[in-house]
């Protein structure tokens, strides 16, 4: 049975330091960290705007649609590494429905954008 157990003791001991790790990491900076937060630093601020009291009042949206479209647009970027990699292992059938899925996906991000683009949604006042 110990000889079973033994087999356990790298897990036992990779999840004892992935813990100490973890306790360490929150517990340093809360000993050594400067404790004199200003009242700036205190208030509430929220989405790139100072609190307010009423939830019901008005608010610029274009914020908000800048992050998503820089959103859509990270996340493009983020299929087309992998896509390029894997693109040149696939076979010259498989490769070539790839491409030319890819391709169609640009399209329909890249004719969003134009639209974004005409309608003003990029203008910022």
């Amino acid at each position: 049975m110990n000889a079973f157990l033994l087999q356990y003791l790298p897990i036992v001991i990779f999840l004892g330091v992935a813990a100490a790790l973890g306790i360490a990491f929150l517990a340093i900076p809360a000993i050594i960290a400067p404790k004199s937060p200003d009242p700036e630093k205190l208030s509430a601020y929220e989405c790139g705007f100072n609190a307010f009291d009423d939830a019901r009042m008005k608010f610029d949206v274009r914020f908000y649609l800048v992050s998503i479209l820089f959103i859509i647009f990270d996340l493009e970027v983020a299929f087309l590494f992998p896509w390029a990699v894997t693109l040149l292992k696939l076979p010259h059938a498989a490769a070539a429905y790839a491409f030319w899925s890819m391709m169609a996906f640009l399209g329909v991000l890249t004719v969003g954008f134009i639209y974004e683009w005409k309608k003003g949604a990029l203008e910022w006042e």
